[in-house]
């Protein structure tokens, strides 16, 4: 950055939001399920925002946008109908509505990569909505946050898009959330001992496919169908069941019992469409099956790429091993390193100093 940028700069604010993995009962938060359940773990790595602030006097322009996992910096004009390069970012921006006595240089990165199948996207939306949120007087409340995501990618950008990944970037956590009225929920969150958390944390692995998830053609199937049956569906009765075994083996320490719970949802997924679960997802499953994982889901919706969620038993070298022989069989597979979140969307800012 320029002396005169940082000189001129009147803070920098500054927001993270985690990614989610695990979503038992995913599909039911949708407006064809018109109800649902779900069970979501949020995990680092996260999506980052950092929102430079300065007088607009100092620009030529009023906002600039950095998409850094893009290697992207353009001037975005949120008074110019129509989207450039990003539209999540921009229909974003133009969202919160920006003050217009300000100029903004905003970055975003992402250290998930695109296409992971872990709710990203929404992480992205979440996090920028918190950072520009910090230029308005009030605050808005995580739920807030959540519901002002998910209406970018629905009422402005016409997107499908269920509720869970834009309340788990929010909360962050383990959560077990009840949408009673799509779109709106509860969330509660699961605490539970160090020791559950840490035992949880060191069994579970985030295996990317190495290529992004592509789903529209079987999705807007599996969505026909499950439009014309209804909310009472028995395929979508079986998914929600999913989200309250989870919570309820994770409240009581029952790796075995989440592991049992992952694995029936990642069946009925494929019982929406056989295509839901990728060939390369099942020569995963072979693996981890052989080193004594105790579950598996297929993480978002499923579908060619995307990312699976293993839970590995007791022993870290077999936990270890599995990774390796998973990376070897197929040079795309890559394993994430990934940590439970403690928090779900952080926001803070630092004021210039005048001294």
């Amino acid at each position: 950055m320029k002396t005169r940028d940082f000189q001129n700069r009147l803070k920098v604010i500054n927001s993270v939001a985690p990614i989610r993995i695990c979503d038992n009962g995913g599909w039911t938060d949708t407006w064809f399920a018109e109800h649902g359940k779900v069970f979501n773990i949020g995990v680092y790595p996260y999506v980052e925002t950092q929102v430079e602030v300065f007088p607009l006097s100092s620009k030529k322009e009023r906002i600039s946008l950095f998409a850094e996992n893009y290697g992207d910096n353009y001037i975005v004009k949120p008074d110019v109908s129509g989207w450039d390069r990003h539209p999540l970012l921009e229909a974003a921006i133009e969202y919160m509505k920006i003050p217009k006595d300000i100029a903004l240089q905003i970055s975003i990165y992402s250290e998930a990569p695109a296409g992971c199948s872990t709710g990203t996207s929404a992480a992205v939306s979440v996090a920028l909505i918190g950072a520009l949120d910090c230029l308005g007087k009030g605050r808005m409340t995580p739920h807030e946050v959540a519901y002002a995501a998910h209406r970018v990618e629905t009422d402005l950008l016409h997107l499908q898009s269920g509720i869970q990944d834009q309340l788990c970037a929010a909360y962050g956590g383990i959560n077990y959330i009840e949408m009673y009225q799509y779109p709106y929920a509860t969330v509660s969150q699961i605490y539970i001992p160090n020791s559950i958390w840490w035992e949880l944390e060191r069994r579970l692995v985030l295996i990317f496919m190495g290529k992004s998830h592509s789903s529209s053609l079987v999705h807007e199937k599996v969505i026909a169908e499950l439009e014309d049956s209804g909310p009472d569906n028995p395929k979508l009765e079986k998914l929600r069941k999913m989200a309250g075994s989870a919570k309820d083996a994770v409240y009581a320490g029952d790796f075995n019992a989440l592991g049992r719970s992952m694995i029936a949802n990642t069946e009925a997924q494929g019982e929406l469409n056989s295509s839901l679960i990728s060939k390369s997802i099942i020569e995963i499953i072979e693996i981890a099956k052989k080193s004594s994982a105790v579950g598996w889901k297929v993480n978002g919706a499923g579908g060619e790429g995307g990312s699976l969620t293993i839970l590995c038993g007791e022993k870290s070298s077999q936990k270890r091993k599995m990774i390796q022989e998973i990376e070897a069989a197929n040079p795309l597979f890559k394993s994430i390193p990934i940590h439970l979140s403690r928090f779900g969307l952080r926001t803070w800012s630092i004021e210039k100093n005048n001294g």
